[in-house]
């Protein structure tokens, strides 16, 4: 056995394809998830292996338990479901950090925090490097994740500054891939099934706004790396700097999936960033070369055959 790893959020999108990496590697795991948008479905593929544990348990309360890694995913994130029960999202960043920093401290483990691009808000500097301190509204609709997640970077800080907790910080930009909700409201999920579907395909403001989108296995591949980085905390972003507007984005989904869908356009909720794109040096530098390998079209038919089967097993 290589480590014992507690991952939060493992039944998650991201936390699944990590859980299922990190048996892979030889490592024994304990997935947490409360489910609240992660699944068992998930998951239940790892259930067999005798090196696989899953818990039902909610960070926002202490847990007790013996490991050398913890992988802190535990969040909803996407606006959807994180705009559900705000104060719900902000404990879950806040309390669920402190908890699991006070687990890692206890037991001496090193603790990664899955922090997000969110953290720069609607960015005044393009693309964004990680000593940009971000452009957030305190108040706004989004506020109870960026700033739950931009509070628990502080905290992460500062138990490593004051109790010498060996922490990690990355800073997710937008990921996709198999697993993904598909009620999420996430820009990739959401085009996927309204073309497969054969529905208009929804674009809210002019479709110029952009994101940078990264396929999971090249978060992992980065966010493992980090883990196991042994002169370097972060923060460091983790993404695509391939930048695509929503239109170019809805265009190559309808093209991959021969859809008949339309695009029709939708006023842009508030708040949302018009433009989102990693600046990737440092991770370069820090990180043994990582950048991502998968590239959007490509990454975009795995996910694309992955929503065909789930609709077509949901329609059965």
């Amino acid at each position: 056995m290589k480590n014992r790893i507690l991952v939060t959020g493992g039944a998650g999108f991201i936390g699944s394809h990590l859980c299922e990496r990190l048996l892979n590697e030889g490592n024994e795991v304990i997935c947490m998830d409360n489910y609240f948008t992660g699944a068992k479905d998930n998951v239940v593929h790892l259930m067999d292996n005798p090196y696989f544990e899953l818990i039902r348990h909610d960070i926002t309360h202490p847990y007790f338990v013996e490991v050398d890694q913890i992988y802190n995913l535990a969040c909803p994130a996407s606006p959807v479901h994180y705009q559900y029960n705000s104060i719900k999202t902000i404990k879950t960043s806040v309390m669920g950090a402190i908890n699991m920093l006070g687990l890692a401290k206890r037991i001496k483990a090193r603790i990664l925090q899955a922090s997000t691009s969110e953290v720069y808000g609607d960015p005044l500097v393009h693309p964004q490097t990680e000593d940009y301190w971000g452009n957030v509204n305190p108040i706004g609709i989004r506020s109870c994740y960026d700033e739950g997640k931009r509070c628990a970077e502080s905290l992460f800080m500062n138990y490593h500054d004051q109790n010498d907790v060996d922490i990690r910080i990355i800073r997710i930009f937008n990921t996709y891939g198999p697993r993904m909700n598909p009620n999420d409201g996430r820009v990739v999920s959401n085009f996927i099934v309204q073309a497969l579907k054969g529905e208009d395909i929804t674009i809210f403001g002019d479709g110029l706004q952009t994101r940078s989108f990264q396929y999971v296995d090249d978060l992992l591949e980065g966010m493992i790396r980090m883990m196991n980085c042994n002169d370097f905390i972060g923060p460091v972003n983790i993404g695509n700097p391939n930048e695509f507007t929503m239109l170019e984005l809805a265009k190559a989904v309808i093209e991959l999936t021969n859809s008949k869908s339309k695009i029709s356009y939708q006023p842009l909720p508030a708040d949302d960033p018009l433009q989102r794109q990693p600046n990737i040096e440092l991770a370069k530098e820090k990180l043994d070369n990582w950048e991502p390998k998968i590239q959007l079209k490509e990454g975009l038919k795995q996910t694309i055959n992955y929503f065909d089967t789930l609709l077509k097993n949901s329609n059965a």
